[in-house]
């Protein structure tokens, strides 16, 4: 994933090249409950923010109320995980900010949920979140751990890049008081009713076998987990029909293409672009595509010429542009830009739930 701080400015400075269309005027279809837009600031953890608010609208739709939850502990928790796994490989894994939307997930199954007012995760620089310096120790500690001039490697570095993580984010809470009732991360998940195992992800690309599993082929996929591999049309039908029935979507793609303008609030792409499954994976193989960032939809509009679009809860914060750090991504965009979606099983379609868990 890149650096989402200059993918923003390239955002800025896209000027609108290819966007005509005034979103003031789009027409609302659908918009489901979501919670006020944040800023990831200077930090590449668009993955927990995007997740963390897919979870906050999951809590709205099951009817428990506007929870305001810890992004910052998700990012604490996967770090240790991903330092472990970059060491037993002796550095040849992916050690950096970005992540996935599972990444939330299995820190959930592990270290439950905690809310934002327990963990800001921020003690480096409170109001201002900025891992530059926090990223800089820590793969410098573990370059040099994993470096040819190191034999072996003892049992206490893990407690020392704790020692990191801890100076910059502060200690992971183990319980802590909310609402007058002490939890544990694991019992503040359970109290809210939220499952990890209730998630999946979803991805389509045709040097797999679609309607089976595979690990996803981009850096932040680090832990190698596992997506549902689909046609394209699938997507769109399983985004389609989860927004209609009220949940939202997690989506990982890319940002950098020069129809996203995020000060305008719009992604569109120029009606010479092919759009379709070979194009798709033409973009992904050649890396025109690529997990640069992750977003919440939460809904689905159309311009007055009936074009559907996306409404997208961006975490670039709320005054980034005039649309509250909401922005309309259109069908054509997100299908040739998708690299995954994340949503509750659920909400799946039934003609394509039957064929992805035909083995489950």
């Amino acid at each position: 994933m890149k650096k989402l701080f200059f993918v923003l400015l390239a955002g800025l400075l896209c000027a609108g090249q290819l966007v005509a269309q005034d979103v003031s005027s789009f027409k609302v279809v659908k918009e489901n409950a979501y919670t006020p837009v944040k800023n990831q600031q200077r930090t590449g953890t668009c993955w927990s923010y995007a997740t963390t608010s897919f979870l906050e609208s999951e809590l709205l739709r099951m009817g428990k109320g506007e929870y305001d939850l810890a992004e910052m502990y998700f990012v604490r928790n996967a770090y240790p995980a991903k330092a472990k796994y970059f060491v037993e490989l002796h550095g040849h894994a992916n050690f950096d900010e970005g992540g996935q939307a599972h990444d939330v997930l299995d820190v959930m199954q592990k270290d439950g949920v905690v809310p934002q007012s327990v963990y800001p995760g921020n003690l480096y620089h409170p109001g201002h979140a900025n891992h530059t310096e926090l990223k800089a120790m820590m793969k410098g500690m573990l370059k040099g751990l994993v470096s040819d001039k190191m034999n072996s490697v003892s049992m206490v570095w893990a407690d020392a890049l704790n020692g990191v993580l801890d100076a910059y984010m502060g200690k992971d809470p183990k319980s802590f008081q909310y609402d007058g009732r002490t939890f544990t991360p694991v019992s503040f998940m359970q109290s809210l009713g939220l499952d990890p195992n209730q998630y999946v992800e979803i991805t389509s690309y045709t040097h797999h076998p679609f309607y089976q599993q595979f690990s996803l082929e981009v850096p932040d996929n680090w832990s190698h987990d596992l997506y549902y591999n689909v046609p394209e049309d699938d997507i769109i039908k399983t985004m389609d029909h989860a927004l209609m029935q009220g949940y939202t979507v997690v989506w990982d793609g890319d940002v950098s293409d020069k129809g996203f303008s995020h000060r305008k609030g719009l992604a569109v792409l120029p009606d010479s672009v092919s759009v379709n499954q070979e194009a798709r994976q033409n973009a992904f193989l050649t890396w025109k595509t690529t997990d640069d960032h992750l977003m919440h939809i939460v809904g689905i509009a159309k311009d007055a010429d009936g074009n559907k679009y996306y409404i997208t809860k961006n975490s670039w914060s709320a005054t980034s542009n005039a649309w509250g750090g909401m922005l309309y991504m259109s069908e054509r965009y997100v299908r040739l830009n998708t690299i995954a979606i994340t949503v509750n099983r659920n909400s799946i379609p039934q003609e394509v739930s039957t064929k992805i868990f035909k083995n489950k």
